[in-house]
Formats: C-alpha cells, structure tokens, sequence
C-alpha cells in the first residue's frame, strides 16, 4: 500500500481584529488621560476626570466620595511619594468602562501617608484600576487594586515575605486562632 499523500498545510488566517467603536475608543482615552494626571502628580487635574459625585474606591485604603475627598487622596500621596511615577502597562476598554494595568515606583520620604510617616524606603507595586465612565465622559467610579501588604513589607511595617520575623508573626497568629477556636468550643 503506497502511503498517503501529505496534505500541504496552509497557514491560518488571523481573524480579523473587530473594530472598536469611537465610544470605546474614547473611553480608552479617558482611562489613559487619567493616569496621564496622576503622573503629572496634578490633583486638580485628576479630579477633574471625576464627576461630581464620584467615587474612587482604592481596595487597601477606603472609600474616597467627590472630588474634594479624592482630590485630597491624591494630594496626601503625591506629598508622601515627591517622585513617584506611575506606568500604564495595559489598557482594556469597552462603551462604559477601562481596566487599567498599571506599575508605581516611588521613595517614601515625603510627608505621612495614612498616617504612617515616612521611611524613605523605595516602593515599586504593581495595581488594577477599573474607572467607569458616563455618558458624558466623566469617571463615576474606580475600583483601585494593589497589594497592601506588599507596600507594608517594602515601606519596613511588616517583615519581608517569608522571613524568620514573617513566619514567626504567622506562626503566633495561627497559635491564637487555633487557641480562640479551643475556648469557644468549651463554650
């Protein structure tokens, strides 16, 4: 028997990429432009992507209501980290909201921030932002993500991952908890 025939193989043609609408497109824009403020380390102008009453709710840190509030959220950070910088890394965007990715690095040694005073110590997190836009194009709420333990560790208010101080800490927590859970159980 005579073996088969190879079939030539034909590359596969991409899909076509879908065409995003001038409302999606906008809505990128506006994600990128509201960074683009918080780099400048402008509250203003960050503020003034908001609507009057919007909301900026940063996971780690609380609920911030209308542009005073945020604005001065922001001006507490930017006083706190003079140099900071942030890098947007990736942009996803449809007709009423942006995801953006984004990377921080700044030096702790400016004014308190949270009430924590500076350490001078160099942080670099890595965050989330996902900003709801209106109809008129202004920002009615974002949901920021980063890793607060993460920036507790790196500003020296919790022991680096994994160290002796960070297993011990883990270690203690886990004797109280199992030692609560005993007691109520003889309850």
């Amino acid at each position: 028997m005579a073996p088969a025939a190879e079939i030539p193989k034909t590359p596969a043609k991409k899909p076509a990429k879908p065409r995003r609408s001038a409302r999606v497109k906008a809505v990128e824009e506006i994600g990128r432009g509201y960074f683009a403020a918080i780099s400048s380390r402008d509250p203003d102008a960050v503020t003034s992507f908001f609507s009057a009453d919007g909301i900026d709710d940063i996971v780690p840190l609380g609920v911030f209501r209308g542009p005073a509030e945020i604005g001065e959220t922001f001006r507490e950070l930017f006083a706190a980290l003079p140099d900071i910088e942030f890098t947007v890394t990736r942009v996803v965007a449809d007709h009423d909201a942006a995801v953006v990715e984004w990377r921080l690095s700044g030096t702790f040694d400016g004014a308190a921030f949270q009430g924590i005073e500076p350490t001078g110590k160099r942080v670099e997190l890595r965050g989330l932002d996902h900003l709801e836009v209106n109809e008129e194009g202004k920002v009615t709420r974002v949901t920021g993500y980063y890793d607060g333990a993460d920036f507790a560790r790196q500003i020296g208010m919790l022991p680096p991952q994994d160290s002796g101080a960070d297993r011990a800490m883990r270690t203690g927590f886990n004797t109280v908890t199992k030692l609560r859970r005993e007691i109520a159980s003889r309850r």
